[in-house]
């Protein structure tokens, strides 16, 4: 049995959408929460539904690039294992368990559920905090979209934003301005294809203030 499989089985297990499914379940003994999900293949290769890899996956480049933001001060969750399976004498598959943020919301739920208001705009903030976070420790991110950018509350520090999918990013030099704009240009085409395509709302003033958080940060 894969650990996909055995997350899938639990009685208690919490689905969410994506590429696969993924869920969401407690490990025995006391290990805590985390999701498990099937790796898939992204990018060009996103729509043929493949999920092989030459080893030692991308799985492996996870773990190191979350290890080494998190010890930056970068939210995202942890890597809590991943495993890897022989697909015939050369390829692989591989699933993926990260520690579970608890009453987390990605950006583009935000934008769709949340009303104007001080609450959205500090959602907003938070966003561009994170571009700025991600900039200072010189790490570009592809395919920085609304459904990667994972959104928390709480009543005393207000909203805080995780980067999700690290797998993809790749460290520059620190504080390089063309990493920070080039994350910044792809969050903005992500939301306005969110607007295009899905009709969620969300106003040129809301993606400039997303901009404005970030560009204070940087200075």
């Amino acid at each position: 049995e894969t650990l996909y499989d055995f997350a899938a089985r639990q009685p208690d297990a919490r689905q969410f959408k994506g590429r696969a499914p993924a869920y969401a379940v407690s490990l025995p003994q006391g290990g805590g929460d985390v999701v498990v999900r099937h790796a898939m293949r992204g990018g060009a290769l996103g729509n043929t539904g493949s999920d092989l890899f030459f080893p030692p996956t991308r799985a492996l480049r996870e773990l190191i690039n979350s290890m080494r933001l998190r010890m930056a001060g970068v939210p995202t969750p942890e890597v809590v294992a991943f495993v890897t399976y022989r697909a015939g004498p050369v390829l692989r598959r591989s699933d993926v368990a990260t520690r579970e943020i608890k009453d987390s919301h990605d950006l583009s739920v935000v934008l769709t559920e949340v009303p104007s208001g001080e609450h959205r705009a500090q959602c907003l903030a938070a966003a561009g905090t994170l571009l700025s976070l991600l900039a200072r420790v010189g790490a570009h991110h592809p395919d920085l979209n609304a459904r990667n950018v994972l959104i928390t509350w709480d009543d005393a520090h207000g909203a805080k934003a995780h980067v999700l999918d690290v797998d993809r990013i790749r460290f520059h030099v620190p504080a390089d301005p063309m990493v920070f704009n080039a994350n910044l240009d792809r969050l903005e085409r992500s939301l306005r294809k969110l607007r295009e395509r899905e009709n969620i709302t969300v106003s040129d003033d809301e993606i400039e203030s997303i901009r404005s958080a970030a560009s204070v940060q940087v200075k």
